[in-house]
C-alpha cells in the first residue's frame, strides 16, 4: 500500500471553518495492492467535509444501512456529522484520493458548480483531470509554497467544476458489439501489459479503425487504450515494489520497459515518487501512518 497526504499547517485535526469561505484541511490518496483491507469506520462523522474520489478499483460504503460498491469513476461526498464507514480491498488493487474542506460558504460553493447535496455518489467518470488536481491540491499542503492556502482554494474550484462538466457531458452510444469489443481488449491488455503492443496493429487485428476503437475504449472506460496499459504496468510495478526485492531495473524489465531509467521517470510522473522512494515509505512509514492516519 502507498499513501501520500499533505494537511494544513501538518494538522491531522479537523476543524470547522467560520470566517472564511472555503478552506482545504487535507488531501491524499491511498492505494491499496497488498494490504488486504482498509477500513474507515466514523460514528460520528467528521467536523469538516469529505469528497472521495474512486480512481480505480471499488470502495465498499455502508450508506443509509446499506452497502454499496462504488466502482471506479465515481465519487462519495461526506458532510459535517454523517457517519463514515466503508473499505477498500487489496484484492481490489484499489486506489482512492480524498479532500477534506470547511467553511461558511461550503453549500453555496457546491451548489454553484452543480454538486449535488441530497445524494451520496456522483457518478463523475473517470479523468486524469481529476488525479491532477488532486495532486497539485497535495503538493500544495506539502511544500506551502507562497499564497497556498490561495492556490488551494483556486484549484478546489477547479475541480469543482471539472467534475461538473464531465457529469453533464453527453454519454457516447457504445453498441453491443463494440461494449464487447472493449471487454475483450481489457482483457487482453491486462494479460499483455508487459509486451509491446501497438494499438494501430491491435485495431486492425480486430477489423477496426484505430480512431473507432480508441472512441469507443475511452466511452466505455473512461481513458485511452494507452493509459489503461499504463494503468497495468504502474499498478503491477507497485505491486512488485512492495512484495519483493527485485531491483529497479529487473521490475522495469518485468512490467515491459527495457530502459530502468525511462520507467523511473514514468513511474515517477505517475505516482509522485520515484520506484526506490515509494519502496522506501512503504517499508518503513505505512505501518505508522496507517495507524495514525486515517484521513
Amino acid at each position: 500500500m502507498y499513501v501520500n497526504s499533505g494537511y494544513l499547517n501538518n494538522s491531522r485535526i479537523p476543524f470547522k471553518e467560520t470566517k472564511m469561505d472555503l478552506r482545504i484541511l487535507s488531501v491524499g490518496t491511498y492505494q491499496i495492492q497488498s494490504w488486504p483491507k482498509l477500513p474507515t469506520w466514523r460514528p460520528k462523522g467528521r467536523i469538516d467535509w469529505q469528497l472521495i474520489y474512486v480512481a480505480a478499483g471499488e470502495g465498499h460504503f455502508q450508506l443509509d444501512d446499506k452497502e454499496i460498491i462504488v466502482p471506479a469513476g465515481n465519487m462519495v461526498l461526506y458532510q459535517p456529522k454523517q457517519e463514515q464507514r466503508y473499505f477498500f480491498l487489496g484484492k481490489d488493487n484499489s486506489q482512492y484520493w480524498f479532500v477534506h474542506f470547511t467553511g461558511g460558504q461550503v453549500k453555496n460553493i457546491l451548489k454553484h458548480y452543480g454538486i449535488p447535496l441530497d445524494v451520496y455518489v456522483l457518478h463523475t467518470g473517470i479523468s486524469y483531470e481529476y488525479e491532477d488536481l488532486f495532486k497539485k491540491m497535495r503538493d500544495e499542503l506539502i511544500e506551502c509554497p507562497l499564497q497556498y492556502e490561495e492556490m488551494l482554494i483556486c484549484l478546489f474550484r477547479e475541480l469543482m467544476m471539472t467534475i461538473n462538466r464531465k457529469m453533464n457531458q453527453k454519454n457516447l452510444k457504445i453498441s453491443g458489439f463494440a461494449q464487447a469489443e472493449v471487454s475483450y481488449a481489457k482483457d487482453y491488455f491486462r494479460e499483455h501489459y508487459n509486451e509491446s503492443i501497438n494499438i494501430e496493429e491491435y485495431a486492425a487485428s480486430r477489423n477496426m479503425s484505430t480512431s473507432w476503437f480508441n472512441k469507443c475504449f475511452r466511452g466505455v472506460v473512461g481513458i485511452s487504450p494507452t493509459k489503461f496499459i499504463l494503468h497495468a504496468r504502474m499498478r503491477n510495478a507497485q505491486i512488485l515494489l512492495e512484495t519483493t526485492d527485485e531491483t529497479v531495473a529487473k521490475i522495469a524489465h518485468i512490467v515491459g520497459y527495457e530502459n530502468p531509467m525511462y520507467f523511473s521517470r514514468v513511474f515517477k510522473n505517475e505516482k509522485g515518487v520515484s520506484p526506490l522512494k515509494y519502496r522506501n515509505v512503504f517499508k518503513k512509514k505505512f505501518l505508522d501512518t496507517v495507524k495514525n492516519d486515517q484521513e
